[in-house]
């Protein structure tokens, strides 16, 4: 393998969020659920769903024109196209190759990563990777899902949770011991696959007139086991993370956790010891975004100012697969 000193550095994020705003009350017109119920369970107050004829990589492609402009990068220097995501556009070719061709990157090679809310981290530590051997010097990392076409909207338990929306990051290569992703952990226990799935559509089950009618295409979810093995999880992961990167938890200047349930992002503070201050929370606004939200919250924090150059910054993310992560970028 070649070996290299560069690391790979942020150069710029983007990030999309559909038009359609749909607030709790407007599910208290679909299912028997209130405001206050949801508000109190989950932190959630609106999700975005996107519109009828459009497909993931439209997300994923304004958000990836604006981080390719933040960093100042055409999409023909761009060497890979990595997108962590569950709602392909098609069964297949992957929606990186969609984007591809919608951004002109000809140069680019492009898949897609499927670790459902885990899938931007994955997709960040495989970049890495490539950028430090030496493989590639310029990277796109998307995170998009649009969960709102796998929802079963008279399942209270889980249309409430989930929203659209597309994040995205160019890496770059620099020689810089300094800065850049300092660490990157990533960690799976596929004995909980059936905790949070869709049972049909696959090549298991495929699609028949009778998965659909029972609505086998939709997402199922035991939310309760999800939020134990969740709280447990992120904080072992992101004290590895941590670790290899030999930063104390106390140099940490931003914390940009999966946004799925304010619950679990307290209770993971608490455990690791950080002030709510030092956490960037959107989920408010936008809902369970999956693969989308965690570099949607990192373009926002961005953007407000709450990330300085030399801050650091841990990133980490829960989802089905069970899948998990963590990474620590100094910016």
């Amino acid at each position: 393998m070649r070996q290299s000193h560069h690391r790979s550095v942020v150069l710029g994020t983007g990030s999309e969020l559909p038009a359609r705003v749909v607030t709790n009350a407007a599910l208290e017109e679909l299912v028997d659920t209130s405001d206050e119920w949801i508000t109190t369970r989950t932190g959630i107050k609106e999700r975005r769903v996107l519109e009828e004829g459009k497909g993931n990589a439209d997300m994923a492609h304004r958000a990836a024109v604006r981080a390719l402009h933040d960093a100042g990068v055409d999409p023909k220097d761009l060497d890979a196209i990595i997108m962590g995501t569950v709602t392909a556009d098609y069964p297949f070719p992957s929606s990186a190759c969609v984007l591809e061709d919608m951004l002109g990157a000809r140069k680019a090679f492009s898949f897609d990563v499927n670790a459902a809310c885990s899938g931007f981290l994955n997709a960040l530590a495989v970049a890495d990777s490539m950028i430090r051997t030496g493989m590639i010097r310029h990277a796109l990392v998307v995170g998009s899902d649009a969960l709102s076409r796998l929802l079963n909207w008279k399942d209270r338990t889980t249309c409430i949770l989930f929203g659209d929306g597309a994040g995205a990051a160019v890496l770059g290569s620099v020689n810089d011991g300094h800065r850049g992703v300092l660490s990157a952990k990533l960690r799976t226990d596929g004995s909980y696959v059936k905790t949070l799935y869709v049972p049909a559509g696959g090549s298991l089950k495929p699609a028949s007139a009778e998965t659909v009618k029972k609505n086998e295409h939709t997402i199922t979810m035991n939310g309760k086991e999800v939020f134990k093995v969740a709280v447990r999880s992120m904080e072992e992961i992101s004290r590895e993370a941590l670790d290899e990167a030999d930063i104390d938890v106390e140099q940490v200047s931003l914390v940009i956790p999966h946004q799925a349930n304010l619950r679990i992002i307290t209770a993971l503070a608490e455990r690791l010891k950080i002030p709510m201050s030092k956490v960037m929370v959107n989920l408010d606004r936008y809902g369970n975004t999956s693969a989308a939200s965690v570099p949607i919250a990192l373009d926002e924090a961005r953007r407000e100012g709450r990330i300085r150059h030399g801050d650091i910054v841990l990133l980490n993310a829960f989802g089905a697969g069970f899948a998990w992560g963590a990474a620590v970028v100094k910016f």
